[in-house]
């Protein structure tokens, strides 16, 4: 399947922040220059072009519809190359949530469960990659690709876990922000940095809910393939615009990122 680490969000830019004052070249210059930059554009693609095979528009041309979904494989597998020990960042996730002071055992219960589904399916991922590939047998394919969709779909509820858990966290820090900026102006004083920690919030918690949607639309993905394309929310269409929907706004994510 088709993913991003769940957990880590990139963090939100303000107004006056080096991305923002970079022109558009040199912005994607230091975009293309990221793997997962590269990776989100060719998700992007895939996801078009399965978008166009699934909506049926070209079966008047089966030559054509032929050299699409030629080229919707040969992305997907292209994709699988970019995932080559990235399953390292998960690991280092991990050691990085186990230093971390615990402020409550399920918070690192779902760090786990997120790093750790997720980076078993990264690691999975580069045997599928190999078997495509023509490297390993092809006849393991089908228990490699169940497997690591079972990872991942574990990997998206620990990961969706947690960020509605932090979005509650910043709601209730947004409620409290608020109200000292109103109590603030209220009195007649500028109250131009809470302002602007109230407006820096709300971007976190905009960003979080599409990472929220994101995380979603990808389990939707796994789901299906655990259960071989079976049930009414894994046709061709429905999945291909959730893949399109998770590209766009982890593309999103990254560009503003850079």
């Amino acid at each position: 399947m088709d993913s991003k680490p769940p957990p880590a969000d990139p963090p939100p830019q303000n107004s006056t922040s080096p991305a923002k004052s970079k022109d558009f070249l040199t912005h994607l210059e230091i975009y293309l220059a990221k793997r997962d930059g590269v990776d989100k554009l060719l998700k992007i693609s895939r996801y078009a072009t399965k978008i166009v095979i699934a909506s049926a528009v070209l079966d008047h041309s089966p030559p054509l519809t032929a050299r699409l979904k030629s080229f919707e494989s040969s992305v997907g597998v292209s994709r699988k190359a970019f995932r080559l020990g990235k399953f390292i960042q998960d690991v280092n996730a991990l050691r990085a949530a186990a230093r971390r002071p615990l402020h409550s055992h399920l918070n690192f219960l779902l760090s786990a469960v997120a790093y750790g589904g997720e980076g078993l399916y990264f690691f999975l991922e580069q045997f599928v990659w190999l078997g495509k590939s023509g490297l390993i047998d092809k006849r393991h394919l089908p228990a490699l690709q169940k497997l690591s969709a079972w990872f991942e779909f574990i990997g998206y509820f620990g990961s969706v876990s947690l960020k509605v858990i932090e979005l509650r966290k910043i709601d209730e820090e947004e409620r409290c922000l608020a109200s000292t900026v109103d109590l603030t102006l209220l009195r007649g004083i500028n109250g131009g940095d809470e302002m602007e920690k109230l407006r820096k919030l709300k971007e976190k918690k905009t960003m979080k809910r599409l990472s929220v949607v994101q995380d979603l639309a990808d389990g939707l993905m796994a789901f299906a393939d655990i259960r071989d394309g079976g049930g009414s929310l894994s046709s061709p269409l429905v999945l291909s615009s959730a893949g399109m929907l998770s590209a766009v706004i982890s593309t999103h994510k990254n560009w503003i990122s850079c």
